[in-house]
């Protein structure tokens, strides 16, 4: 029990957790209505890994912790530059929702959609340009968000696919 609660506990300081939302939910049953909670929570470390969950249940401290444990179970690194923005420009669809991420200079800050500022926050970028098209619904707006920064690549790993080095990548842009 105490090895299992320490690493719950070094868990918890090596990530930071943000709530997005918490909706009530209904399950038509026999008797009635069956109320229930489901929680969506982004967890990330702000050096570019981050994760997403959704967790059900009647209470809301237990969606937010069954939210938690299950955004830490999907987490995924994000390539973030040296100024704090993403390598390139990518579009990130889920459902009905597109969303298109930008790279912006330093200073521009994080201009992004309420539902999907915390996971760029704690995937430690600082400065991006991002627009929500199609749906307005939170959740799929968040995970479109995710598929967008899942289909980042820096500069090193393309090189590495190519068979180059980075310099030898960017010589042709130089001479122009």
């Amino acid at each position: 029990m105490a090895r299992n609660q320490q690493k719950q506990q070094r868990e918890a300081s090596e990530f930071e957790e943000r709530v997005v939302f918490i909706n009530r939910v209904a399950k038509t049953v026999k008797g009635g209505r069956r109320m229930s909670l489901v929680a969506l929570v982004v967890v990330g470390d702000g050096k570019g890994n981050v994760g997403l969950g959704m967790g059900k249940s009647a209470e809301v401290p237990l969606a937010i912790s069954k939210a938690s444990i299950d955004a830490k179970k999907h987490m995924f690194h994000v390539p973030v530059t040296e100024e704090g923005t993403i390598p390139h420009d990518v579009m990130g669809h889920f459902g009905a929702a597109d969303i298109v991420m930008r790279p912006a200079v330093e200073g521009t800050g994080v201009i992004a959609g309420g539902a999907v500022r915390p996971l760029f926050e704690l995937a430690g970028i600082k400065n991006i340009l991002s627009k929500s098209l199609g749906s307005d619904n939170g959740l799929n707006i968040i995970k479109a968000a995710a598929d967008g920064l899942q289909q980042l690549a820096s500069p090193e790993d393309v090189a590495e696919r190519r068979g180059l080095t980075v310099s030898q990548m960017f010589v042709g842009k130089k001479e122009n």
